[in-house]
């Protein structure tokens, strides 16, 4: 697999998700997958820059417009929602990749009907 910072856990949901796919869905699943997911060390980037600059800008890269919004009017919720996120930056890119395996999966099989 081509997936950079890919972790174990990632790569078993992975291979429960496409062990009954064909060989052509699974690499459209690879190349659908790879484009929609979010590596732990750029959300940490970008929460830094939210530390510094624009926060919230981590919860806009992982499609969480409301916090996002919430953490721009409340500068990171005064630092601490921001300190939280630097701390729980592969949670949150976990949960925002487990979100997008299961929609690739599900449009892979509408796709191959």
């Amino acid at each position: 697999m081509m997936l950079p910072g890919l972790q174990p856990e990632e790569l078993v949901s992975i291979q429960n998700y496409t062990k009954d796919l064909t060989e052509e869905q699974q690499q459209q699943f690879i190349v659908f997958y790879q484009g929609k997911r979010k590596d732990a060390q750029t959300i940490m980037i970008m929460t830094v820059i939210g530390f510094f600059a624009v926060a919230g800008i981590q919860r806009f890269v992982l499609g969480q417009v409301g916090m996002g919004l919430l953490y721009f009017f409340t500068a990171g919720l005064c630092g601490i929602g921001t300190i939280m996120d630097l701390v729980n930056n592969k949670k949150l890119t976990w949960e925002y990749n487990q979100k997008q395996l299961v929609e690739t999966a599900q449009a892979v099989q509408i796709m191959s009907r």
